[in-house]
């Protein structure tokens, strides 16, 4: 039994064992006494056969929950969601490490029947649905950490989930379209530096690992691949009111050719309107240096101070 790929849902098997193995070794896991998560938490999965209808949202496979281990007395396994595991090329070599507890979520019913067909144990650990809409903090209490070969089409919105997660996730590995991987690790001054690079290296220590070429997907993609790691930083607070920070960057990165006093021009007149001033007090705000800069220029501290400036 193959699973077709499915180009609506930006499917790529990796094929490279190799490759495959140096992914999850870089899954540096942790180890950590969490509870273990009761089957009342996920919707069981309608009966093969029944009407999709019947299914609301991701399911875990069976309803039976992941089993206690009784006894137990060394520190339990560091849960780990893999994503989009399709045909297993990760999955086989995650549940050969005894340091992690391996959950996975899967869309796409083909690649579920595969997994459960050829790997021991999906029972429990396999949930059918999609990772976008994910309620994960009713899965994962605590912390958890992500790995997989990540559909292109989806990337970045996996990535804007996890800053969603943030003080729940420590750690990602990832494989995704290459500059998607050097946007988000690179550094200020690049083309390339954008809304994702401040966003995730606000919270998280980026390493760009190894890049994957073409010819190790069936099919093979148009574009080179790579690894990276995310770790979550010791930040606890930046300093500014988040909400607005992220206004800040997506607005400034929204006309990045230009200096920022075009785009941010309307959050400094709300600010001038909250404040009261002239017409004159706004262009001598707008004046400042930092206005004169383009956003690729900043550094993550400079759009904390940037937020600070505006709020």
């Amino acid at each position: 039994m193959e699973v077709r790929a499915k180009k609506a849902l930006g499917q790529h098997f990796l094929t490279d064992q190799k490759v495959a193995r140096n992914i999850v070794d870089a899954l540096k896991g942790e180890e950590d006494s969490l509870p273990r998560i009761a089957s009342a938490s996920l919707r069981p999965l309608p009966a093969r056969g029944a009407s999709s209808a019947q299914a609301t949202g991701p399911s875990l496979l069976s309803g039976r929950g992941w089993p206690e281990i009784p006894g137990r007395e060394s520190p339990s396994p560091f849960p780990v969601l893999e994503v989009g595991p399709g045909m297993g090329v990760l999955t086989q070599y995650l549940l050969e490490r005894e340091d992690i507890d391996l959950k996975l979520i899967e869309l796409d019913h083909e690649s579920v029947d595969y997994l459960l067909t050829h790997f021991q144990g999906m029972q429990g650990r396999l949930m059918e649905g999609d990772f976008l809409q994910l309620k994960l903090d009713k899965i994962f209490p605590e912390k958890f950490a992500i790995i997989g070969n990540f559909p292109y089409n989806i990337s970045s919105q996996i990535f804007f989930k996890v800053l969603d997660f943030k003080d729940q996730i420590p750690e990602v590995v990832g494989m995704v379209q290459k500059e998607v991987a050097e946007r988000i690790a690179e550094k200020p001054g690049s083309k390339t530096y954008g809304i994702l690079s401040v966003l995730l290296q606000a919270w998280y220590d980026i390493e760009y690992l190894f890049t994957v070429g073409s010819g190790c997907f069936a099919p093979p993609p148009k574009v080179e691949s790579a690894v990276i790691r995310l770790t979550r930083n010791g930040r606890t607070d930046l300093g500014c009111d988040e909400k607005l920070f992220k206004t800040v960057v997506k607005t400034a990165f929204g006309q990045r050719r230009k200096m920022m006093r075009n785009p941010l021009k309307p959050l400094a007149r709300a600010k001038a309107d909250r404040c009261g001033w002239s017409d004159e007090e706004l262009q001598s705000f707008l004046a400042q240096p930092v206005f004169s800069q383009r956003p690729e220029q900043l550094s993550v501290e400079d759009f904390v101070a940037l937020t600070n400036l505006l709020a």
